[in-house]
């Protein structure tokens, strides 16, 4: 039986794939301690478990009404784009979506015609050139340098523009790097893209998650010319661990929204109506579990960032949001007789015993991805089985 061209050039999720090896050694009996998976180690809010479960029990368990939100989690959307990101969006401005996955790839499709060329710094999240390609668009890559944080600058951004450019991917706080953008970078990057026939896919999942001195903006917020020509992405998994619950949303042109809601009509028929009842209660309830979450990940980002940095052959960027970290490993790459982060996490993993998720998956093969999004007592046992491999 034939496979179609798309599917087989797809690549796997390298993050997904990671855990799922790992997991499979667990049930073998092996002890595999995996910094792969980006899904908190804390359960969701209980006052969301209690939003979704009353829902349920008062009969919301039909096909959301309608298909692209209900009315309860657009109202939400929007005042937490107030209250927290300084934006205006109407309902009918906001589509919610089958996680914050399905919001990228519903934007893209909306979007990207075959040959139209996408924007995407480097390191990026996996499944963005993946996305990219499945709608025949042509990823043009923009080199982040460790030295820099991996932030791209404006002049590389002006460089990469093309007639072609009809999308520029943008993340921050980012995944894989634990880097985040301050408000004068952004502004700079979104002056660049000021009259340009484009849309800019702002990925915001990680907002909330911000460490030390760190200040947040959304691309959206930088000047009514970039809120014309934003989509910004949320969801529940990361802020309010919902990774499970798989829903998020996306505020953007009204226009645009309403052929996302078109694609989505005909793909999920949209988020789970339960689950959406859980999202308005994340976004407008009690924060005070989202503000003990951030404070741990916090603690974990300072241990994880100081015990990679005192590792011979690895140098490690100091995270400021989300929940990973990506040291540069090659300078311990002669020692393990390995070339490239494929062999260096496949020998982590079965000398050490620990999982993380080979660089070149995002983009730059000098580097690998810790997850720190568990326990420090995880943290402290992974590092030393590593610590002990590097010598």
């Amino acid at each position: 039986m034939k496979l179609s061209n798309r599917v087989q050039a797809l690549a796997e999720s390298a993050t997904l794939a990671v855990t799922a090896k790992a997991a499979a050694m667990k049930a073998q009996g092996i002890d595999v301690l995996s910094f792969g998976a980006g899904e908190p180690d804390f359960d969701t809010p209980q006052n969301v478990k209690d939003a979704a479960i009353a829902a349920i029990t008062g009969g919301k368990t039909k096909y959301a009404k309608p298909a692209h939100g209900i009315p309860e989690a657009k109202a939400a959307v929007c005042t937490k784009l107030k209250r927290e990101n300084g934006l205006d969006y109407e309902p009918s401005q906001v589509i919610v979506t089958a996680g914050g996955k399905m919001a990228c790839a519903l934007a893209i499709q909306a979007l990207i015609d075959d040959g139209d060329e996408v924007i995407i710094p480097v390191p990026y999240w996996v499944s963005y050139p993946e996305m990219v390609k499945l709608a025949g668009g042509v990823p043009v890559y923009i080199e982040g340098n460790d030295k820099n944080d991996f932030k791209i600058t404006p002049e590389q951004l002006a460089s990469a523009i093309t007639p072609k450019t009809r999308m520029l991917i943008f993340n921050s706080p980012s995944n894989p790097g634990g880097f985040t953008y301050s408000p004068d970078e952004v502004k700079a990057l979104a002056a660049v893209t000021a009259g340009k026939d484009l849309v800019v896919l702002s990925d915001e999942i990680y907002d909330r998650l911000l460490y030390g001195d760190q200040k947040f903006i959304s691309f959206a917020a930088c000047s009514p010319q970039a809120y014309a020509q934003t989509l910004t992405v949320n969801g529940g998994s990361k802020t309010y661990s919902m990774t499970g619950w798989r829903i998020g949303y996306v505020a953007g042109d009204a226009a645009i929204i309403k052929a996302m809601a078109k694609l989505q009509s005909q793909s999920t028929s949209g988020a789970c109506t339960f689950v959406q009842h859980g999202l308005a209660e994340a976004l407008t309830g009690s924060q005070d579990t989202v503000v003990k979450m951030r404070a741990a990940f916090e603690e974990r980002a300072t241990r994880i960032h100081a015990r990679l940095n005192a590792m011979p052959g690895v140098t490690c960027n100091r995270p400021t949001g989300a929940f990973y970290v990506f040291p540069n490993v090659s300078g311990a790459y002669a020692k393990l007789g390995v070339k490239g982060s494929v062999e260096f996490a496949a020998k982590v993993l079965e000398e050490a015993k620990v999982a993380v998720v080979p660089g070149i998956a995002f983009g730059s093969d000098d580097h690998v991805r810790f997850s720190f999004a568990c326990s420090m007592e995880q943290i402290d046992a992974g590092l030393d089985r590593v610590a002990k491999l590097l010598g």
